[in-house]
């Protein structure tokens, strides 16, 4: 016999109610680990905007701290965009307007209201001409993310094209850490020397040339160390660590000129790259006097 369902006083069947768990509401949008690297962009756009305000006031160092601040965080969001695999083409476009504003405006308006004012219009064309290289540039590597251009060869996804935006900022910058470093020791005159528009001017012009140049430089996103090099490598990074702490302002300033030392070996290892793919792309030529084919 099938079991019935215990009946109540009026003779009906009882109905049993079940109660359903209860749901939460699901949110629509995108994980907080993927708005990481956009928060770090942001912030880099805020150290630039906050770099301008100290210059306002003549507060020099901490300009010129806040650059380097800005810098640190462009090498941070990208890679940690490529860890999280949180990459976007909003990402890319907002990474390119934080850089033209920390990098491009705000250390054209810190050096001309450090010293290329006292030129008046004629210092600022200088200041002027940074910025707009520095905005063809990032208009440029914007461009080269569209889908109908050619990726790069294998040899040239080590390098840029041209010097990249933070290094181009810290070497605008190289006559101020120069010159807050001389102050520092008490070398007045040096300071007052490297902080001449003559000076600046000219070295203003020749990096907005660096940063729309074809040179190929160095990315050290591939860059691999020999096995020899490893030891005075890890030592030199702990001296320049130990000079950056002790004295920031004369690290920054061998920080300039190491890099522009480095420019020379990162085109001759570009060329004999190339040189070495042309090779292997060539055909192989056949033997003269080899046996006929049967």
């Amino acid at each position: 016999m099938p079991e019935t369902a215990p009946q109540g006083q009026t003779g009906e069947p009882r109905r049993r109610f079940r109660f359903a768990p209860r749901r939460r509401p699901r949110f629509q949008g995108q994980s907080f680990n993927k708005l990481i690297p956009n928060i770090m962009t942001m912030l880099g756009l805020c150290a630039g905007l906050l770099a301008m305000r100290f210059a306002l006031t003549e507060r020099w160092e901490q300009a010129a701290a806040l650059i380097i601040v800005a810098a640190v965080i462009d090498g941070l969001d990208g890679r940690l965009a490529r860890l999280l695999k949180a990459t976007s083409r909003f990402g890319a476009e907002f990474d390119s307007l934080s850089d033209f504003l920390s990098f491009g405006v705000a250390p054209a308006m810190i050096l001309y209201m450090w010293t290329m004012e006292s030129w008046r219009g004629i210092g600022f064309v200088p200041c002027v001409l940074f910025a707009v290289c520095m905005s063809l540039r990032l208009a440029r590597f914007n461009a080269a993310l569209d889908v109908g251009l050619a990726p790069k060869p294998a040899y040239a996804q080590s390098f840029f094209t041209g010097v990249p935006a933070p290094a181009g900022a810290g070497l605008a910058l190289f006559p101020m850490f120069l010159s807050l470093a001389f102050e520092g020791w008490g070398w007045s005159s040096m300071a007052h020397a490297v902080r001449h528009p003559a000076f600046v001017g000219p070295l203003l012009v020749v990096v907005a040339l660096m940063l729309v140049s074809t040179l190929p430089t160095w990315s050290f996103k591939n860059f691999k160390v020999r096995r020899e090099v490893v030891l005075p490598l890890l030592i030199s990074v702990g001296a320049y660590a130990a000079l950056l702490v002790g004295e920031p302002w004369a690290a920054l300033a061998a920080a300039g000129l190491i890099y522009i030392g480095m420019l020379p070996f990162s085109i001759r290892s570009y060329i004999r790259l190339k040189r070495e793919a042309e090779e292997l792309l060539q055909p192989v030529p056949a033997p003269e006097n080899g046996p006929s084919p049967k």
